[in-house]
C-alpha cells in the first residue's frame, strides 16, 4: 500500500523500540510461595525464561538459594510445594496434568515421552525424584509422604523403602491432608455429580466418609487437636446450562465432622440472597481453623470478604452467625494465618481498586493493620515467625519478586538477580487508570499506556482484552505468569508508538459479585460486547487515536472478545490477534446443549457473525490445549476462508493453552507485533 507524504505527517511512524519483546520478557517470575510449618524458611518456584526451579530462604539471614538445578526450557510445570515440619526440605510436583487422554504436557514435543511425578529437595543434597503423581504432602513427623497417582492415593517412607498405592476406592482423589498428630489422613474423592470427604486411619488401615450426602464436599481442614475436620458443603442442583449468571442458589454450609466416627453437624449456613452461591478466595485453603473459630470467604454484601464464625457451635448459625473481618466496597483475593493463628494476613484492593496491597486482621478484636500501600502491587502472604511475612510485589515497572516483608514493614527482594541487568525498567511507562461507561451505564476501569516519545498526531491503537473471564488486570506487572508477559507486550508495543488500552470488561473479577455475575455474559448472550464497542468508542474519541487504525487482541476469553469484535464490527476494529479464542461456545462442552441455550450459544459466537467479518486475524493455538478445543482454531479456519478474510495461522503442536515454553512465548508475540505492524501501520 503507498502511503502518501501528507498522510505520513498526519500519522507518525511507528517508534523504533528502546528494547526488544526478549528484553521485557527477560525477569525471572515467582509464584507458589509457601513457608514451612514452623515459620523459619519459605520456599518458591521461580521461571527464569522457561528454566523452572524451586529456590528456599531459610531464618535468620533468609538468603535465597535453588534447590533444584533444573537447566532447560523444557515446559515442565513446577508446582505443588509441601515442606517437611522440619523445615530442611521440600516435595514438590514436576509436570503438567493429563489431559482427557491420559497425555502428560510436552510441548518440546519429546519422544521419549515424559511424566507427572513427585520430587523432594533440601537445603543439603542433591534433588530426587519419589515416583509419579502429584499433590504431594508429608506426615507431621516427617516419616511419610503421600500423593496421588491416577486419582488414588499412594504413598511412601521418606527414609527408605518403595511407594504403594495406601487407599484403593471408588472415586477420584484429590488434595490429602494429614492431621496435626499424623495419625489420619484426609482427602477429597470426588463421584461426579456428589464428592466426599474420606479419612484413612493410618493405625488401623480403616477409611471412612464424612457426613456423606448427595451434595459436594471440599476443602477440608483439620481442627488442631486432629478430632475433626471442617469441609465446605455446596447443595446439589438440577442440571442446566453450564454457562451463565449466578448471583443465587441454593446456600452454600459449613460443616464439620467427628474424624472418627464420621458424625456431622452443619456449623454456619449462607443466608438466601446474595452470597448464597459459594465463590472461593485464591488460596490454597478456603478454611482457616484459627484460634478464633473457623475463617472463611464470603459475599453476603457482594464483596468478596472474610468472615470467622465459631467452630464449636451446636446450634446452627444462618448467616448472622458469623462476623465480618473485612467489611467495605472491595475484595479480598489471598489469605493465610499467621504461625500463631491469632490472626490473618490477606491481599486486596481496599482503597486501591485496580491495585493490591497486603492487611493483617487480628482475630481478638478484629483490629486491621495496613502493611503495604502506594503504587506497588503485593499478594501471595505466607507468614514467618517473628513479625515477618513473605510476599510476591511488583509495580508498573518492575516486575514481581520474592521479598521479605519484616516487622516494620520495610521490604527486602530475597533475589535481586531474577532481574536482570538488561531489563528495561527505566524504559517502561506507568498505565494510567481510566473509566468509560458502556451503552447500558455499567462503568469499566481500564489501564491506558500512551507512548512516552510517540510525538504529535494520531497513534494507532490496541485494546487488550484478558481471559478468564474471571480476570482482573492492574496498574502494574501482573501476579499471574500469563498476564505478566501479556503486561510486557503491551508496554513493548506501547514503546513502539500504539496506545494501549487493557480493558476490564464486565464478568471479570474486583468490581463486587454483581459485576462479575452480569445477567448474560459469554454463551447467555454476550453482554460484555457493549464493553468492547465502548473501549473502542472511547479509543475513537480521543484526539492522538488514529480512529481507522484500532486493532485489538488477546487469549484464551480474550480470544472470544477479538474475535467476536472483528465478526460484529469489522468497521470499528481494523485487525486483530486471537491466541486460543472461542469460536463457538457449543464447542465447549460434552453433552452438546440443545434448544434455546444452543442457539443462544451460537448467536453469542463469533461464527454467527461471519458474514459480517472483514478484518484480518492472526489465529494462535496450541493443539494439546485442554481449556478451549482445538476445534475452535479449526472452524474459524474454514469459516474465514470460506469468507475471503485475511487470515493467518500459528499453530503450536503440543503446546497446552498457557504456553508453557519461553521460547513459544517469544515466537507468539514476535508473530502478534509483525501481523499488526502490518495491518495497523501498512
Amino acid at each position: 500500500m503507498r502511503i502518501t507524504t501528507g498522510f505520513l505527517l498526519a500519522l507518525p511512524l511507528l517508534a523504533a523500540p528502546p528494547f526488544t519483546i526478549e528484553q521485557v520478557l527477560s525477569a525471572s517470575f515467582p509464584s507458589d510461595l509457601v513457608a514451612s510449618p514452623k515459620g523459619d524458611a519459605v520456599a518458591w518456584v521461580l521461571n527464569a525464561q522457561g528454566v523452572r526451579n524451586v529456590w528456599a530462604a531459610h531464618s535468620p539471614d533468609f538468603r535465597a538459594a535453588p534447590l533444584t538445578k533444573f537447566a532447560a526450557d523444557d515446559g515442565q510445570e513446577l508446582g505443588g510445594i509441601a515442606w517437611k515440619h522440619d523445615g530442611t526440605a521440600v516435595v514438590f510436583t514436576r509436570g503438567g496434568d493429563p489431559n482427557a487422554h491420559a497425555e502428560f504436557p510436552n510441548p518440546r514435543s519429546n519422544p521419549s515421552g515424559v511424566q507427572q511425578e513427585i520430587w523432594i529437595a533440601s537445603f543439603a543434597g542433591a534433588p530426587r525424584k519419589l515416583g509419579d503423581g502429584q499433590g504431594a504432602v508429608i506426615s507431621p513427623d516427617d516419616a511419610t509422604v503421600a500423593w496421588v497417582v491416577n486419582n488414588q492415593i499412594w504413598s511412601m517412607p521418606l527414609k527408605g523403602g518403595l511407594a504403594a498405592q495406601l487407599i484403593r476406592a471408588r472415586g477420584t482423589a484429590r488434595e490429602p491432608v494429614w492431621s496435626p498428630d499424623g495419625t489420619h489422613l484426609a482427602f477429597i474423592s470426588d463421584r461426579g455429580d456428589h464428592a466426599f470427604i474420606g479419612v484413612y486411619d493410618v493405625r488401623d488401615k480403616s477409611l471412612r466418609f464424612l457426613d456423606p450426602s448427595v451434595d459436594t464436599d471440599q476443602s477440608p481442614v483439620w481442627s488442631p487437636d486432629s478430632r475433626q475436620i471442617a469441609f465446605i458443603r455446596t447443595p446439589a442442583e438440577p442440571d442446566a446450562f453450564p454457562w451463565g449468571a449466578k448471583r443465587t442458589g441454593p446456600p452454600w454450609s459449613i460443616r464439620v465432622a467427628d474424624a472418627h466416627s464420621g458424625a456431622g453437624r452443619e456449623i454456619w449456613r449462607a443466608l438466601e440472597g446474595t452470597g448464597s452461591v459459594f465463590w472461593p478466595m485464591s488460596a490454597p485453603a478456603q478454611l482457616l481453623w484459627s484460634a478464633g473459630g473457623i475463617v472463611f470467604p464470603w459475599e453476603r454484601d457482594g464483596w468478596l470478604h472474610l468472615y470467622v464464625v465459631a467452630a464449636t457451635d451446636v446450634v446452627p448459625s444462618t448467616g448472622g452467625g458469623a462476623m465480618p473481618l473485612t467489611p467495605g466496597n472491595f475484595e479480598i483475593e489471598n489469605a493465610a494465618l499467621t504461625t500463631d493463628g491469632k490472626a490473618v494476613v490477606y491481599s486486596s484492593n481496599r482503597d486501591n481498586i485496580d491495585r493490591r496491597h497486603l492487611w493483617r486482621v487480628n482475630l481478638e478484636g478484629s483490629s486491621l493493620v495496613r502493611l503495604t500501600a502506594g503504587g506497588g502491587i503485593e499478594w501471595g502472604p505466607a507468614p514467618l515467625t517473628n513479625g515477618r511475612i513473605a510476599i510476591l510485589h511488583a509495580d508498573a515497572k518492575m516486575p514481581a519478586r520474592v521479598a521479605l516483608l519484616d516487622d516494620a514493614l520495610t521490604i527486602r527482594d530475597l533475589v535481586p538477580s531474577a532481574i536482570p541487568s538488561g531489563f528495561p525498567a527505566d524504559a517502561l511507562i506507568a498505565p494510567q487508570p481510566v473509566i468509560f461507561q458502556a451503552s447500558d451505564g455499567v462503568s469499566i476501569h481500564s489501564q491506558l499506556f500512551v507512548p512516552a516519545n510517540g510525538g504529535a498526531g494520531k497513534h494507532p491503537a490496541v485494546i487488550f482484552f484478558h481471559g478468564g473471564s474471571r480476570r482482573q488486570m492492574l496498574l502494574g506487572w501482573h501476579y499471574m505468569e500469563y498476564y505478566h508477559q501479556a503486561y510486557g507486550f503491551n508496554q513493548y508495543l506501547a514503546s513502539k508508538g500504539y496506545i494501549v488500552l487493557s480493558v476490564n470488561y464486565r464478568s471479570g473479577i474486583g468490581y463486587g459479585t454483581d459485576f462479575r455475575e452480569a445477567p448474560g455474559y459469554g454463551p447467555t448472550g454476550a453482554s460484555e460486547y457493549s464493553d468492547v464497542v465502548a473501549a473502542g468508542a472511547y479509543l475513537r474519541s480521543r484526539a492522538d487515536v488514529d480512529p481507522a487504525r484500532i486493532g485489538v487482541w488477546g487469549g484464551s476469553y480474550g480470544g472470544y472478545l477479538t474475535a467476536l469484535a472483528l465478526a460484529r464490527d469489522s468497521n470499528l476494529f481494523a485487525a486483530g490477534v486471537d491466541i486460543a479464542g472461542i469460536h463457538d461456545w457449543n464447542l465447549e462442552w460434552a453433552g452438546k446443549p440443545d434448544g434455546d441455550y444452543a442457539r443462544t450459544a451460537f448467536e453469542s459466537s463469533p461464527l454467527a457473525h461471519v458474514s459480517t467479518w472483514r478484518s484480518p486475524i492472526l489465529s494462535i493455538q496450541g493443539d494439546d490445549d485442554r481449556n478451549v478445543a482445538f476445534r475452535n482454531s479449526v472452524r474459524l479456519a474454514e469459516a474465514l476462508r470460506a469468507q475471503g478474510v485475511p487470515f493467518e495461522q500459528m499453530i503450536l503442536p503440543d503446546e497446552v493453552h498457557e504456553f508453557l515454553l519461553h521460547a513459544d512465548w517469544l515466537a507468539v508475540y514476535h508473530a502478534a507485533d509483525g501481523f499488526l505492524e502490518k495491518y495497523l501501520r501498512p
